[in-house]
């Protein structure tokens, strides 16, 4: 079929007919089905319930180096569980600080401390300035931009390219503005978009003239090893980079394994310069005078290198990539020819990211709501909730079953199509 915009009004509204038709179909199904966050599946946290075995009573629980994880200590994580993550960020073990389980928690934990002390190199804690802004590559992360909202940080929407976030706009603000305190990345399998940032980008971030001296890239590397293709996108180190351009404190870098094994008992770490992490430690020896450490034991037991790693991962790409493929299929089958709307195609990550005819995202959400498929509310991949297009719709496949999968999606493509025939029948002279 053509695109629709070729069509009269009379061809627009049989089309509609039809597909009002068909939809009044689905709502008498009386259909629940949730799509709204990116959770692991059941069956990819069955793959680690091994690591449930691996600490018993009869364990002498040491780490490697004899500390005792049923008591306190070891404030910044087990030395082996150091070693495993710096060698999955590709950084020293000297930069690597092991957190509790989520990097979410790690990074407001961050974001806390700069306003009520700075960071290293600040001249006066962030919130005690008159205004504070963050630059905010979008569609991103709703929960980085919750964090901004709730420490009142003022947000700039930068666009994303093909290759990352647009870095002319950001070398301008950054080099006029020192409030600009920061910026979020999801720089792997960015997060709704899968976009991979170039080596260019990656450059350009790290050497960029900032007029703020405690400038802070955040790095928020989820995705690193969760591949869906045998030809996994490649990432130049940020950490490598900042150092190389002569500014080896200016990126905080975070991870952990919330989407690897169990997320809501994983195992976070930030990675940064010495210099950075000796500022937060002292802070953080106040905040805590140890983590769990044991749940670090069982971790490493469960993944002693990045090998197990790269062989769990494996496990998990099969299980969601018939998943990815199915909504790729389909949204070629009943979207592909009507030019109604675009997607990406991710190598990896947790989201397929659906842009809408401008105008429209909100009512294609609300629309299939009403026929029991649960979406990311239109906008939450944008600062305040607010898509300047009103177009983006992220669409996380990991967690329904295949079949509950299918049916959401074609209830969406079918919303897609009744929502922009509206619309174009309303441009129509």
């Amino acid at each position: 079929m053509s695109g629709y915009e070729q069509l009269s009004i009379s061809e627009l509204k049989e089309q509609l007919a039809q597909l009002e038709g068909v939809y009044e179909g689905y709502k008498s199904r009386n259909l629940k089905l949730d799509m709204s966050r990116g959770k692991p599946c059941p069956e990819q946290l069955d793959l680690s319930m091994g690591m449930l075995d691996l600490v018993s009573s009869k364990d002498t629980l040491k780490a490697s180096d004899g500390m005792d994880c049923r008591n306190y200590g070891g404030v910044d994580g087990l030395p082996e569980m150091k070693v495993l993550f710096a060698r999955l960020l590709e950084v020293d073990t000297g930069e690597i600080m092991i957190g509790g389980s989520s990097s979410l928690n790690l990074m407001h934990d961050m974001i806390a401390r700069a306003m009520l002390l700075g960071v290293y190199g600040s001249e006066v804690p962030w919130g005690k300035l008159p205004v504070v802004k963050f630059l905010c590559p979008s569609p991103g992360y709703d929960r980085h931009f919750a964090i901004c909202e709730l420490f009142q940080i003022e947000m700039i929407v930068i666009d994303m390219q093909h290759d990352g976030p647009d870095m002319d706009t950001i070398e301008r603000l950054v080099r006029e503005d020192e409030a600009i305190k920061g910026i979020w990345c999801v720089p792997k399998y960015s997060n709704p978009d899968g976009i991979t940032y170039s080596d260019e980008v990656v450059d350009r971030l790290a050497a960029m003239p900032t007029k703020a001296a405690d400038f802070r890239i955040i790095w928020d590397d989820a995705y690193i090893v969760h591949h869906l293709t045998d030809q996994p996108d490649l990432l130049k180190n940020m950490l490598a980079a900042c150092k190389k351009a002569g500014n080896p404190d200016r990126a905080l870098m975070f991870a952990s394994t919330s989407k690897i094994t169990f997320s809501g008992s994983g195992i976070a770490a930030m990675a940064a310069s010495a210099a950075n992490l000796g500022f937060i430690r002292k802070q953080l020896s106040i905040q805590t005078i140890g983590p769990d450490k044991i749940n670090q034991l069982r971790h490493i037991r469960f993944l002693p290198d990045l090998e197990h790693i790269q062989v769990h991962m494996a496990k998990q790409a099969a299980l969601i990539r018939p998943k990815f493929d199915s909504v790729l299929s389909k949204l070629e089958a009943e979207l592909g020819d009507k030019h109604l709307a675009t997607w990406n195609k991710p190598n990896g990550g947790y989201f397929i990211s659906l842009n809408t005819m401008d105008g429209c995202a909100k009512a294609v959400v609300s629309k299939a709501a009403e026929a029991g498929v649960t979406l990311t509310q239109a906008g939450a991949t944008y600062p305040y909730g607010q898509d300047p297009r009103d177009r983006n719709i992220r669409i996380a496949p990991t967690y329904p079953t295949l079949p509950e999968l299918e049916s959401a999606i074609d209830v969406l493509c079918l919303c897609v199509q009744m929502v922009s025939i509206s619309k174009l029948l309303s441009e129509k002279p």
